[in-house]
């Protein structure tokens, strides 16, 4: 049986793919891992996972020797603003080289990184659609914002320079305005972000009728800092979520998917702030603008008030003369009516009083005895209607003598 060595058989594999293939060729795959050597070269394995099962179909080594990567990486980073990574899905020019003792592997000569940005805003726009296509894209900006949020709940790392800042902002505000925060402490990059983030939205949740509002803030990094916010599973929960969300992740460049499904969407922890201090100067401004509106109307209205009352001060006064005068008047003629009955009623007194005594001077006795006319009386009573008889003694009064006699005798006249 004819037969040969492994050399001889790897070196002919060798011979072979160097003469039947393309010097290179341009191969679509994720970068499964990647580790930088010391020595400058990167060291890659390309795989390529079914889209559904996620089950791998292929798998190769690869190498971009250091002179390449230096400027690949370089230009990579500077276009899409992030480093190479793995799980990250790219376009590489690849030389396919064996050797007989190493094996098969891909001498990586250029990587696309327009590719990457496609790739990267592709999967990002699935992510958009399936959460469109769940129904929760927009539910958390449907929130009512409160009209000024004081109780905030925050995620953040403790020490981020982010979280820092944005207490810095709130506590030395320039209107002295005061917020009442929680800090929920999460990773904010990274393999585990998502997650983190996701059991601290789960722990205000439990207590989130103490909250006004969620904030969600991290500090200034590199770009692939932010693949965390792009992650289905967060971006959900966000949208979700009963509170109104901030987000303040501090960058400039793009918007991550939990931008996108949250209530209000600032650049920085500080501009989240700066939002929270100006709601409330603008209700502090609206309050003192409807107060400043109340005061004047009641000013108007006291003005008004005070113009009708002295009109009516005015009228009562004039009214007040008018009846006053009226009454003067009549008093005046009840005065002159009352004096002139009192001198009348005295003329009649004074006429009555002429007669009574010119009538009592008439009756008078001595009157009536200076005429001639004399008093017989009998037993101190007048004799008229006694009946005399012999004997009885008289007394008769004239003008000037008192007379005592005797009956000698009587007898009846008649007049008729």
């Amino acid at each position: 049986m004819q037969h040969i060595s492994l050399t001889d058989l790897n070196l002919l594999i060798k011979d072979t793919l160097n003469t039947q293939l393309e010097p290179s060729y341009w191969v679509v795959a994720e970068i499964g891992e990647l580790r930088e050597a010391r020595n400058g070269h990167c060291y890659l394995e390309f795989v390529e996972k079914d889209e559904e099962s996620n089950q791998l179909l292929s798998k190769s080594r690869a190498t971009i020797w250091s002179y390449s990567y230096r400027s690949i990486s370089a230009w990579f980073q500077s276009i899409t603003g992030e480093s190479l990574k793995a799980g990250m899905t790219v376009l590489a020019n690849v030389q396919i080289q064996f050797h007989e003792v190493y094996g098969l592997s891909l001498n990586v000569k250029d990587i696309d990184p327009n590719f990457t940005l496609g790739e990267r805003a592709r999967k990002k726009q699935e992510i958009i659609a399936q959460l469109k296509e769940d129904g929760v894209f927009e539910m958390n900006k449907s929130h009512p914002l409160p009209m000024v949020p004081q109780r905030i709940a925050i995620i953040s790392a403790e020490s981020a320079a982010g979280y820092g800042d944005f207490m810095n902002q709130i506590g030395n505000n320039d209107y002295g305005y005061h917020l009442h925060s929680q800090l929920f402490v999460a990773t904010m990059q990274g393999d585990k972000a998502a997650k983190t983030i996701i059991e601290a939205l789960h722990q205000i949740h439990e207590q989130m009728e103490e909250f006004d509002a969620v904030v969600l803030i991290r500090g200034g990094g590199a770009q692939v800092d932010l693949d965390c916010f792009d992650d289905y599973e967060l971006a959900s929960h966000i949208a979700q979520f009963p509170l109104p969300i901030f987000t303040g992740i501090g960058h400039e460049r793009d918007e991550t998917i939990c931008d996108l499904v949250a209530h209000t969407k600032l650049k920085t922890p500080t501009a989240v702030a700066e939002f929270l201090i100006r709601g409330m100067r603008i209700y502090e401004e609206k309050i003192n603008l409807a107060t400043n509106n109340i005061l004047a109307y009641l000013n108007q209205k006291v003005e008004r008030e005070q113009h009708k009352l002295n009109d009516r001060k005015h009228s009562m006064r004039y009214a007040l003369k008018k009846h006053f005068n009226k009454a003067e008047n009549q008093l005046g003629r009840y005065q002159q009516k009352l004096q002139y009955d009192v001198r009348k009623s005295f003329q009649n007194t004074r006429q009555k009083l002429e007669i009574y005594e010119k009538t009592l001077e008439l009756v008078n006795p001595e009157t009536v005895f200076k005429k001639g006319y004399s008093y017989t009386s009998l037993n101190g009573k007048s004799i008229m209607g006694q009946k005399l008889k012999k004997g009885d003694e008289l007394k008769t009064i004239t003008a000037n003598q008192e007379i005592k006699s005797k009956v000698e005798a009587s007898e009846k006249r008649d007049y008729s």
